[in-house]
């Protein structure tokens, strides 16, 4: 199974990639069978038209079994950079791709933005979204894997249940 986490973080390194990554771990996904995409990292490439570096990192997006895409929250919904990411893929180019949103915020006052904006971005585009999203509030830091296991095991539970991350979530 090939999992991609796509952070839409203009920070290398985030908090909100910690999370995702956190969220790979919950699922079983081990770090030697992921691959992690830092959109902060290739943002001088966002808006090069045509631009061998994002075909490719769009193809490993595309081609992944499970994608989580994480953002931070910004101005209530996900960055632009992400946005602009995704704005590369046509309408149903994530076919077959299960996809887990995932949100980080400084409150939990829009812990609505993952579901209200970030999972109907990616069911446009034809990923199947067959959870809940996680909003992460950051001051949880601390507390990060026991919140996402309980998140994990009412969100995922059934999905979980019937499938395990080396047959395919």
């Amino acid at each position: 199974m090939t999992t991609t986490i796509l952070v839409g973080n203009p920070k290398p390194a985030s908090r909100t990639r910690h999370v995702a990554e956190a969220v790979a771990e919950v699922l079983g996904v081990r770090e030697v069978d992921r691959t992690v995409i830092d959109l902060a990292d290739h943002a001088d490439q966002m808006f090069r038209w045509p631009s061998d570096e994002m075909a490719d990192l769009a193809e490993t997006v595309a081609a992944s079994d499970l994608l989580i895409v994480a953002s931070p929250t910004y101005k209530a919904t996900y960055t632009g950079l992400l946005k602009s990411f995704l704005d590369r893929f046509g309408s149903d180019a994530l076919a077959g791709v299960t996809a887990v949103p995932v949100m980080t915020g400084a409150s939990a006052g829009h812990s609505m933005a993952p579901d209200a904006h970030l999972r109907p971005l990616l069911v446009e585009l034809g990923a199947l979204v067959p959870s809940r999203s996680l909003y992460f509030v950051t001051e949880h830091m601390n507390r990060m894997d026991a919140l996402i296991a309980d998140w994990a095991s009412s969100s995922l539970a059934p999905i979980l249940a019937t499938s395990s991350p080396t047959d395919g979530v």
